[in-house]
């Protein structure tokens, strides 16, 4: 609970689960329109999260993707108070650390380890200036309080529903199996306290009828004492939400006639800019998984946003990912940089200060007459324009580093409201480069695009997750205790 501007507790509930994956994101963003549709003012929050699938605050700032689908749940604007520290994975041992929507520095994992709990005041006043608008605060989870290896110094699980006090229900996904030892294990692991401000429990993606696990539900709550809040049944339109994290991608979507091809590197950031393509009914996108060929069928290959630009390009290479990028474009095919991708398609790519690793300049792939410096400094910015092949409105948003110039850049891909160029042409129109993620979301943008390869739109992409919202929000209606959960979050209000 949190103190608001009258001195009362704003009620708040937290939803952690018996894992990673089990669909926390999902049920909060159902939770918050669900609540939102009874006409509470509803706010979501994570303490902590990592993800390089990162969205960009009306002020600049850094959240997770996940927070701006629970905002979008909730009919709000995303806040960067609604995921105050960032976690976003630069290479196996090292993140760099958002702290309220700012770079907050690059850190190995054991030296974060070391100092998150530093970082708690920070999160508890996201979480108070989260509150003071709200009815209702539907607090996140990130992997599983029964990591209890990570509880010292904990903020995202028990170590925050400690200091916030606040109520918790545990979400486990029966769809992986095990779930009655994977929700009785958690209690056998955790301290007696913590046992206690647990008030409940839900199994999440049942398939077929929830009935059937009655007695699961009977066995769990008598081994824990924890109660049981509903079976929520397998809900298949989860697909069409952005995903969290890069668990959430496949191989391919749809069979359409246009092919547009995405090479899956390392540190793929913001995939969710993928998420449009793979819902158009007469697109088929594929992405290709490290040690496979990208197909000769390709009509486009789209190189995705990387969180570490220069280490991805030795990836993309190590999968000769570039002498298949030669032959499709030798072929005519036509090729799509965003952000890391629109770098990687440069000529250089030079990091003198080593921003991602030993100072040192990269040969780019050399598809377009352009340079990239990496620099300290850091664009989290809001952006819309206007697209110059086709004159259509764009809007998206920026999260990078570096600057990229060259002879190009005088053929931009956008121009920008503020009259700025952005992103580069080359001379055959067939290679493209822009800073802006989110360019897919907006219908008009995509409906240019797909019409310059004879393929129609047939969607209308910001209206479908709203309708997948509430359709989920009304599935959560019917499966789970939702008045019990309500209750449960106003039971300390003072």
């Amino acid at each position: 609970m949190t103190t608001g501007a009258a001195g009362t507790k704003t009620p708040a509930i937290m939803v952690q689960g018996t894992g990673s994956n089990v669909g926390k994101s999902l049920i909060v963003a159902g939770l918050c329109r669900l609540f939102a549709n009874r006409g509470l003012a509803v706010r979501p929050f994570k303490p902590q999260n990592m993800s390089n699938n990162a969205a960009v605050t009306a002020d600049g700032g850094e959240i997770g993707r996940a927070q701006a689908l629970q905002a979008i749940g909730c009919r709000v604007p995303p806040s960067v108070h609604m995921n105050p520290v960032l976690l976003k994975p630069e290479t196996d041992t090292g993140v760099q650390v958002i702290v309220q929507g700012t770079r907050f520095g690059t850190m190995r994992a054991r030296e974060y380890g070391e100092q998150k709990a530093k970082l708690l005041p920070k999160v508890l006043e996201s979480f108070s200036t989260n509150s003071l608008e709200a009815d209702l605060v539907i607090v996140e989870g990130a992997g599983s309080p029964a990591e209890i290896n990570l509880r010292p110094g904990d903020i995202a699980n028990m170590g925050f529903a400690e200091a916030a006090d606040l109520p918790v229900i545990l979400c486990a996904d029966i769809d992986r199996g095990g779930v009655i030892a994977s929700v009785v294990g958690t209690h056998a692991v955790l301290e007696a306290a913590e046992r206690q401000r647990i008030k409940g429990f839900f199994v999440n993606r049942f398939r077929g009828d929830p009935s059937l696990f009655d007695d699961g539900m009977r066995e769990i709550s008598a081994r824990t004492g924890w109660r049981g809040l509903g079976v929520v049944p397998w809900f298949s339109d989860a697909s069409r939400l952005p995903a969290e994290d890069a668990l959430g991608l496949s191989d391919g979507f749809g069979d359409g006639a246009l092919k547009i091809v995405v090479p899956v590197i390392s540190r793929i950031a913001n995939f969710d800019d993928l998420d449009p393509l793979r819902l158009e009914p007469h697109v088929t996108l594929q992405l290709v998984q490290p040690g496979d060929p990208l197909p000769g069928d390709a009509d486009v290959v789209l190189l995705p946003g990387s969180k570490s630009t220069v280490g991805d390009l030795a990836f993309f290479r190590a999968q000769s990912w570039d002498i298949d990028l030669k032959a499709h474009h030798r072929r005519g095919g036509h090729i799509l940089g965003v952000c890391g991708g629109y770098q990687m398609l440069g000529r250089t790519i030079a990091d003198p200060d080593g921003i991602e690793g030993e100072p040192g300049t990269a040969e780019g792939l050399g598809y377009l007459d352009v340079e990239t410096v990496l620099t300290p400094d850091k664009s989290t910015v809001a952006a819309s324009g206007t697209h110059v092949a086709s004159s259509v409105p764009v809007k998206g948003y920026e999260i990078h580093i570096g600057r990229t110039v060259g002879p190009d850049c005088a053929r931009p891909m956008m121009i920008l409201d503020n009259g700025q160029p952005d992103g580069a042409v080359s001379a055959d129109g067939r290679v493209s480069g822009t800073y802006m993620h989110g360019l897919f979301a907006g219908d008009t943008f995509r409906s240019a695009y797909l019409a310059r390869f004879e393929t129609r739109s047939g969607l209308t992409y910001e209206t479908d997750i709203d309708r997948v919202l509430d359709d989920l929000a009304n599935h959560l209606e019917r499966a789970l205790d939702v008045d019990a959960i309500v209750a449960l979050a106003s039971a300390n209000k003072s």
